[in-house]
This record gives structure tokens, sequence and C-alpha cells, in this order.
């Protein structure tokens, strides 16, 4: 392996990919199907035309290896794309480490994370399919922040419901979505019967992704000219982020240097497949043997402590039923400030590549993430959102194993944004009043088995 000292390693514009890589092409084992909730059969295209093009409800589905990026889409990609990788000569000093760092930066997209990848096509094959509007919910902000950016491109209306907690937390978000012309409600709230319903049992409800969703659905599914836009989980929204880690094997490639290990954070999981998935193809193909590290909150540990079965993908109940590591679709998080992650399942492609022992997964908590988060501002110059801090917290851990064993490990990680707008949750860690959070076993399988227990189990 190489031991260049190259700190940035870029690709030019011609060199960016041009097709997204569809993982369910390659998998060993097919995953589960998505079921409907009403007869518990595999949900079809029409089930899903409510809320969806058509476009994108094939790619939710097709098996194909590749699929084309279209015209229109790259051509709002180039704004920032290709994004670089980074070698974290800084940190690797710090640490005192012969691992060797690297980082692919999503922090430079207009929204400020990977969350544009797919929100731009999102965006792009609604407009194409004639709808005028689309709903979406967001935590931290950083996916409503994307859609609104990716509406404004392709003059669609976009319209939005935080969670309560970010949108009291991160009042910069909301201004940053309405800047790009998003209309901002904080979740849960008294414009739809799912909002009322969760207020009426819990006027200080601080919200949660599930619960916003199911505002968002149910604004889409009431106006045939409104579709509804999902950030993360989803297949197709994995596929538009793998641009992410064929970008990252290219420019790899140019440096000749094969990575050990893969670390990213996971809250519904589209920044971890994306990076992963290209890698993944190549490990099966027999061309490289990376380990896949996900990195989630201990104060929402879906993939570490939920149990893998078919729930709903919001509160309420409005969505098909996938099968998943899920907390319980009524499950409410501990506001923590990496608002991104707070979220009661895990991608179904995730959770069935977790099952079936393709990756690993571990819980951190938000004080060691903050720390970590700091050492990486004050050494490589760019401050972390608090959802990559995770992932930052994994690699700091593993470059100190290999200070202590001398093994020379190759690390990859995905920074999926920056963190400009979270400053007020770097002050509380710096005033002392971040508080860790954990759940017992015993009390979230309880919780779980309440939330599940009228569920289909399996097809």
């Amino acid at each position: 392996m190489t031991t260049s000292p190259q700190h940035k390693v870029l690709l030019n514009e011609n060199e960016m990919p041009t097709r997204w890589y569809n993982v369910l092409h390659d998998l060993p084992t097919p995953a589960p199907p998505v079921l409907h909730p009403g007869t518990g059969l595999p949900v079809g295209p029409d089930d899903l035309a409510p809320l969806f093009p058509m476009d994108l409800i094939l790619q939710e589905v097709a098996t194909d290896q590749y699929v084309d990026i279209p015209e229109e889409v790259l051509d709002v990609y180039k704004l920032w794309r290709p994004s670089p990788l980074y070698r974290a000569h800084r940190l690797e000093k710090a640490l005192g480490t012969p691992a060797r760092i690297y980082y692919k930066y999503e922090g430079v997209s207009p929204a400020g994370s990977h969350k544009p990848n797919t929100a731009v096509p999102q965006a792009f094959y609604n407009a194409k399919a004639g709808i005028k509007k689309l709903s979406t919910e967001t935590g931290a902000g950083q996916w409503g922040t994307a859609l609104a950016f990716a509406c404004a491109q392709f003059n669609l209306g976009c319209e939005v419901w935080q969670v309560r907690a970010s949108y009291d937390q991160k009042p910069y978000r909301r201004i940053m979505m309405e800047t790009f012309g998003a209309t901002v409600h904080p979740s849960p709230s008294d414009l739809t019967e799912a909002g009322r319903s969760i207020l009426a049992a819990d006027s200080d409800s601080t919200g949660s992704l599930g619960i916003a969703i199911s505002e968002a659905v149910e604004v889409a599914a009431q106006d045939p000219t409104t579709n509804y836009a999902l950030g993360s989980v989803l297949n197709h929204v994995l596929l538009h982020q793998t641009i992410i880690g064929e970008e990252a094997l290219l420019q790899l490639g140019k440096i000749d240097e094969q990575v050990d290990l893969l670390i990213g954070c996971t809250g519904g999981g589209s920044n971890f497949g994306g990076l992963m998935f290209p890698f993944l193809r190549e490990k099966w193909a027999g061309r490289m043997s990376p380990d896949l590290l996900a990195v989630e909150p201990a104060s929402c540990p879906s993939l570490t402590q939920g149990t893998y079965a078919y729930d709903f993908g919001d509160t309420i109940g409005y969505t098909p039923l996938m099968k998943m590591h899920t907390l319980g679709h009524d499950f409410v998080p501990d506001p923590i400030h990496a608002g991104g992650l707070r979220y009661h399942g895990m991608s179904p492609l995730i959770s069935h590549l977790y099952e079936q022992k393709e990756i690993d997964a571990i819980a951190k908590q938000q004080v060691e993430c903050f720390a970590a988060g700091v050492l990486f501002a004050r050494t490589e110059g760019i401050v972390p959102a608090p959802e990559p801090t995770h992932a930052l917290a994994a690699a700091v851990e593993e470059a100190l194993r290999c200070k202590e064993s001398g093994e020379e490990k190759v690390i990859l990680t995905a920074l999926c944004g920056h963190g400009h707008l979270d400053l007020p949750a770097y002050d509380a860690y710096f005033s002392g009043s971040i508080e860790d959070h954990g759940w017992e076993d015993a009390d979230l399988q309880a919780a779980v088995h309440k939330a599940l227990e009228k569920l289909p189990t399996s097809v």
C-alpha cells in the first residue's frame, strides 16, 4: 500500500460517475419485500403511486446493476461534485497512530451535507411527472435544506415538517430552508390529523422523525399535485447516494490505496449505504476485503438494540410495512443534537446486510462523539455536523487501537456534512450541558413488542 503524503484527492468534472449502483443486483440473499399493511402482501407500483412518481417506484424495486443518472441531474450535481477525498494527516499526527485515515467530504454541497445527492433526482423525477409540490420531514434540517434547494432547481414547491426538538435547537436550518423557498412547520403540528393526535396525547411532545413523516405523508396523500419525498431509508434513496462510494473508489485508485475499514454514521442509512455499497460490490467480486462498520447513537440504537421485524416507517401507520431493525414506530428518542440520527428504524437494505453479517454496528454516546468532533475541527479545520462525529469517534478509537498494536490500517470514513449551523450543539458540549443517554435492553424490547404485536411477522 502507498504511503503517499497526498492530502486532497480530486476528480475533475469529466471523471464524475454517470451511473448509480444498485446493490439489489448483487445481494447474496434477496432482501424481504415491502408489505401492504392491509393485505400483508408485497406492495405493487399502484400502492406507491399516490406518493411517488413512477420513475422512483421502478428504482425502488429494479434489480439492474446500474441506473444512468439523467443529464439534468448531472448538471445540478456539477455545482459541487465530484466531492473531495482527504487524508487526515493532522488528525493522524495528533493521535500518534500508524493508521492512515481518509474522509470523503460531502459538506461541500449547497446544503452542507450528502442529502442533495438524492434530493436533486427526487425533485427532477417529480417535476418530470408533473408534480407541483413536495412534502417531507426533516430532523436536524439537513434533508429539508437539501430538498428545498432541489425543489428550487426544478420550480417545485416544498413543505417541510421539522422535528420539534431540532426546530427549536437549530433555527438557522429553518431559515436556510426558507431561503431556498420552503415552508417549514414544527412537528408535531396542529395542521394535520397525525400531528393533532400526537399533541392531544402529549402537548409538549419534542417530536420524532416518525411523527414528522406521518404529517408529510398525510399532506401528500390528500393532494394529487403533491408528492412525498424521503431523505433516507428507501432503496431509491440509497441508490442515489452511491455516487459517494463510486467517487471514493476512483479517488483511492488514483493513489493506489486499499481500504481496510470503512466507517459511517447511521440514522436511516443513506449516508452509510451511499459510501459502502460500491465497496461491497468490490468485496463480493473478490477485488478487496474491507470491513464495514455502522455507528449509531446510543440513544437511538436501532441496529444494535432494535428488533428485526416488519414495522411502519412512520408513527401513525400511513406507510407500507418494511422489514428493518426497529425500536417500534411509536418510539420517541431522547432529543440529542444529532437530529438526523433520531429515527426509530434502519433502512431495510442496511438491516438485511447486518442480519447477513456483511456489516458490523456499534453505538456511541454523544459526549464521546462531540469530543471527536472537536479534535477533528482543531486538526483538520472542518467543524463536522453532530451526525458524522459518531463515525469520527469510531475512527479515532480504531486509530488508537492501531497505535497500541502498530498496525498500519487504512480507514475511510464518511464526513457527511459540516456543522456550521450546529454550533449551539458544540456550545452545549463546551458548557457541559450535554448528557449521555442509553437504554436497557429489557425496556426497549418491551416497547418494541407492544408496538409490533399486531403487525405481520412475515409474508
